[in-house]
């Protein structure tokens, strides 16, 4: 029987998710993550539209006009005017053609729009890599609280066996004589409260797995266990603040000041004329007023444009001065995204620190806690404690286990921590 039960314990394992398979899933089809890949998306087709604009467009353009005098079909030489050959004349002129229009000077704004683009995808790729981040760390956080919660279910699901175990006893030397019937009915009201307080981390554990298949992005079962090794810290905060220059998020605070600058230079294009090509073939069609027949004519054309804007009121200055304050804001913001960054590096390792001695306090303290029960139990067994004393130190001894476990845990989460804000959670 108990081989049966072993068996199927290693089969419910093998069949559980393990956190690695729970953040690849999250990292590829979490909601989050398809959003930010969209968003890549459309900024790398943005960027390809960008680049086609450089080669112009050919458009296929046509008219019908109705005129209230006939009109030729195309603008009379003066060569035709001389010649006898009757020209065709009608009051509804149909025209197609084929239109070609391309910039070939704008003042370098057309580049820097370009360029924008570029560093917008360059922009969503790090959002990708951050989003896939935060994913992460969320599914570790929350698949230890998870584990968390069950070890300390176990414990309490002990814990109350424990107390049955102590009330059969008790029970028995009621029944004798030798204990009060009042020691009976407090045991009891202290299994009634750990039963309680075991629903209670029920409720926790389906609340956390709901958080978890919300982050993944499905429904999340079984989880397989993972060892949590606390050991003490070697951490240098120094070297860790040396990273903060390289990591994605001020990388992109750093592209941000780049798009600004470019932003600067496109608004400076409106002082340089704009020149354009154009270009044009096509045919209109008529019917004679004359002969009543149709006819046609082939017009071509090509030509270059220019624009200069000599007084706007200020507007281009006006621009100009926009796109600077844009940039500065950027600065600003790259200056606030490292001291964040500086201060969440000190957070993680604090709570490390932290989260070490927690775990050496709490097992010191489990340790103590169990030999106290102990000791009650024999003192009470022997008449020279109250059965006060006794749950009073089952109670503490309980507290401690529970603190102990939620300690290790909290230990693993703090790493999970650091290695999110050093952006080392997605392998």
């Amino acid at each position: 029987m108990e081989k049966i039960f072993y068996l199927l314990l290693f089969a419910s394992l093998l069949n559980g998710s393990s956190l690695k398979e729970l953040v690849d899933y999250a990292t590829t089809n979490s909601p989050l993550i398809k959003q930010a890949k969209a968003d890549l998306k459309l900024a790398s087709l943005k960027q390809k539209s960008k680049q086609a604009e450089r080669f112009g467009e050919f458009n296929l353009v046509g008219d019908i006009t109705r005129y209230n005098i006939e009109r030729t079909l195309a603008p009379l030489p003066p060569s035709a005017m001389k010649s006898p050959t009757p020209v065709t004349t009608s009051k509804t002129i149909y025209s197609i053609g084929l239109n070609y229009s391309v910039p070939l000077f704008t003042g370098f704004a057309q580049t820097r729009d370009i360029e924008i683009s570029k560093i917008a995808k360059s922009l969503s790729n790090i959002k990708v890599k951050l989003t896939k981040e935060e994913i992460a760390y969320n599914v570790k956080s929350l698949y230890l609280t998870v584990l968390s919660l069950k070890a300390i279910l176990r414990a309490q699901n002990s814990y109350i066996k424990a107390l049955n175990n102590l009330k059969n006893i008790v029970k028995q030397e009621v029944s004798l004589g030798k204990k009060a019937q009042v020691d009976l009915l407090k045991i009891e009201q202290e299994i009634e409260m750990a039963k309680v307080d075991r629903e209670l981390t029920k409720s926790n554990i389906e609340i956390a797995k709901a958080s978890l298949s919300v982050v993944v992005g499905k429904k999340v079962g079984k989880l397989k266990p993972i060892r949590v090794k606390v050991k003490k810290y070697r951490y240098s905060i120094d070297s860790l603040l040396n990273r903060v220059a390289n990591l994605s998020k001020v990388q992109a605070e750093d592209l941000a000041i780049s798009k600004s600058n470019k932003i600067i230079q496109k608004a400076n294009a409106a002082n340089y004329p704009q020149i354009r090509l154009n270009g044009y073939i096509g045919k209109n069609y008529g019917k004679d007023i004359k002969t009543n027949e149709w006819d046609n004519k082939t017009l071509w054309q090509v030509g270059v444009h220019m624009q200069y804007n000599v007084i706007d009121f200020g507007k281009r200055d006006l621009n100009i001065e926009q796109a600077k304050v844009a940039k500065l804001k950027a600065s600003i913001k790259k200056q606030q995204t490292i001291l964040n960054v500086k201060k969440q590096l000190i957070e993680a390792v604090s709570k490390i620190k932290l989260s070490y001695q927690e775990y050496l306090g709490n097992s010191s303290t489990l340790k103590l806690a169990k030999k106290a029960a102990s000791i009650e139990e024999v003192r009470y067994k022997n008449g020279v404690s109250t059965i006060n004393d006794l749950l009073l130190a089952k109670a503490k001894a309980q507290l401690a286990s529970a603190k102990a476990i939620k300690s290790r845990y909290d230990y693993k989460k703090s790493q999970y921590y650091l290695d999110y804000v050093l952006e080392k959670g997605v392998k």
